[in-house]
């Protein structure tokens, strides 16, 4: 009779789709019997593991929608390594108050302070919270902008939008004038996020027209946080010239500063 039960359990779990409940059935089972649990207690644990199974694959599902090239946490980041950041503001991020309030992020900084880590770190926090998230990289987004300008695209409805690596490549007349577009498009109806190396005041030679540049700035960041990352790369930190960089004066790598 107690194995016709758990068989008919265990197929209505299965018929209800909770996959995760049929795996553990018989292991939860065995230890309620062995601890004295109550019926309720059995259950909860049972339905805790089912949501828990089913929101890890929700989540693994949407990072892989919105195209992220790893998975980075905010507690991997080594706030140590950049004394100067200022953890508080970083931090405020992560209660994604921007996404209702349409706010736009700037990482400004050198190459491997954790500009993209963070813009990561954000992005895995959003998908977690529901959020239709989208990643790329600078010139992957013009090479799309280019390939058609039809809306109900990712990387134009997206709620966050990741656009990593900007200033790392040079831009045309056309291209500026596209992502001009596509920020535009987003304006007050979405939030960008941007990691670039270039300080503002180097966007107008990167898009070859102040006229566009400060049209693009004008709209990044009139509801934007900019987070400026100075110092070395974390990446290099155990490499002989890096640590003779770091002898010879702190911060004498070239930092991007919001001017």
């Amino acid at each position: 009779m107690e194995q016709l039960t758990f068989d008919r359990l265990q197929d209505n779990l299965k018929r209800l789709k909770l996959f995760k409940a049929v795996e553990i059935l018989d292991d939860v089972a065995t230890l309620a019997q062995q601890n004295g649990g109550s019926y309720l207690s059995f259950l909860d644990q049972l339905l805790e593991e089912e949501v828990a199974a089913k929101d890890k694959r929700r989540v693994d599902t949407a990072m892989k929608i919105a195209g992220l090239p790893m998975a980075k946490t905010i507690e991997e980041y080594d706030f140590t390594f950049h004394p100067h950041l200022d953890k508080k503001s970083v931090m405020e991020l992560f209660d994604l108050s921007i996404l209702p309030k349409h706010e736009n992020v700037i990482f400004l900084g050198p190459p491997g302070v954790g500009k993209t880590h963070l813009a990561i770190a954000l992005a895995i926090k959003a998908c977690y919270h529901g959020s239709r998230v989208y990643f790329t990289t600078m010139h992957t987004l013009i090479a799309k902008l280019k390939e058609s300008q039809a809306k109900g695209k990712a990387y134009l409805n997206s709620s966050l939008v990741i656009v990593d690596e900007v200033g790392y490549l040079p831009v045309t007349s056309q291209e500026a004038y596209l992502f001009f577009q596509f920020v535009s498009y987003r304006y007050e109806k979405s939030s960008t996020i941007i990691t670039s190396n270039k300080s503002f005041a180097d966007w107008q030679e990167l898009f070859g027209d102040p006229v566009i540049a400060s049209a693009i700035l004008d709209r990044l960041l009139h509801h934007c946080r900019v987070i400026n990352i100075k110092g070395h790369s974390y990446r290099l930190r155990d490499h002989a010239f890096a640590k003779q960089l770091s002898q010879k004066g702190g911060d004498s790598t070239i930092s991007a500063s919001p001017d």
